[in-house]
């Protein structure tokens, strides 16, 4: 099988937990015939030259044209604030390269459909890296839930909180920031994985201001039409628990963090602990994402099987009428 050569489009943070993941997954006997660390595109050379000697890819652009340009790139990571997802991404298929897109996917919904429409009409592949939706702790939810351990399903609620307002992409409307497209994606794809697209009767939520005019803190419930209710918090302000909770008619299951599932519980009526269970050991969290994508690519598919394109379009449209209740528009929308 040929082994999948990734870049990564920017140099920041995020970019720098995934050179990590690439570099362990080519020294791991279960990835090193599938992906290969290749290069790295910032907008300063000498900045993507650092990083490539940091870790160890052997080439670096200071431009992202000069990216998209070698042949030898076979899929790219975009790494760089919302607000400039689709016009990467669309560079990068328009050019022959599959992209693995962070999340959040686009800015709105708008974007997302026109990133969609270059997919189909290039073939390539255009998935987006929500890290839970391809790691392990989802289908041991799933098989929980589906043991009926817990009873029927009822309610369901989640959080995720940090205090980030020192990042100017978290504050700055010109990049899309926010609670709601950083942190709030995740309580909205924890509660979306476990209700396996079921319609969504109707939404009532609300939201506090930044200073900047970014969404800080907001919580959202989710009335969906087979009954269950579902409730999710984010926000750029303070620390939170970060748990998901599953309540049913016979007990209910509680997952610790949200973000990166560490252990889930299950308690029963009398709230005694009647099962533990402990998720695989990672190498970074990252890897299944890529692995996924990579796979797709040599497949010859448009979209990875665990987030395919109609999940990530509903969740954007989702989060764009969140923001519409909240009257948010960023700057590049008017």
């Amino acid at each position: 099988m040929a082994r999948i050569r990734i870049a990564i489009l920017g140099a920041g943070r995020i970019a720098q937990h995934m050179a990590d993941t690439l570099v362990k997954m080519a020294a791991d006997s279960r990835y090193a015939d599938l992906v290969e660390p290749y290069a790295v595109a910032a907008r300063d050379a000498g900045r993507a030259a650092d990083f490539a000697t940091k870790y160890g890819f052997p080439v670096s652009y200071g431009s992202y044209e000069e990216l998209v340009s070698d042949p030898n790139v076979d899929l790219v990571y975009i790494a760089t604030p919302h607000n400039l997802h689709a016009e990467q991404a669309i560079l990068c298929m328009k050019a022959g390269k599959g992209v693995l897109v962070e999340k959040a996917f686009g800015a709105n919904a708008a974007q997302t459909r026109e990133m969609l429409a270059v997919a189909k009409e290039t073939g390539m592949l255009c998935a987006e890296a929500i890290w839970t939706r391809y790691m392990p702790s989802r289908g041991m939810i799933d098989d929980i839930i589906a043991s009926g351990i817990i009873g029927d399903v009822q309610a369901i609620d989640a959080n995720l909180c940090y205090p980030t307002t020192a990042k100017a992409r978290i504050t700055d409307p010109a990049l899309a920031g926010g609670a709601l497209l950083d942190v709030g994606v995740y309580p909205i794809n924890f509660i979306d994985m476990i209700m396996h697209n079921a319609p969504i009767a109707r939404v009532e939520s609300s939201m506090r201001t930044y200073e900047t005019g970014v969404d800080a803190h907001n919580s959202m419930t989710f009335y969906y039409e087979n009954g269950v209710m579902a409730t999710a918090q984010s926000s750029i302000l303070c620390h939170s628990d970060r748990m998901g909770s599953v309540w049913g008619t016979k007990g209910y299951m509680v997952c610790q963090n949200i973000n990166n599932v560490e252990a889930i519980d299950v308690y029963n009526g009398n709230h005694t602990i009647i099962a533990h269970y402990d998720v695989p050991a990672q190498l970074t969290g990252y890897e299944y994402e890529v692995a996924s994508a990579a796979k797709a690519l040599l497949e010859g598919h448009t979209e990875c099987a665990e987030m395919p394109h109609a999940d990530t379009m509903r969740i954007m449209e989702l989060m764009d009428s969140l923001r519409r209740d909240w009257n948010l528009t960023y700057p590049f929308e008017r």
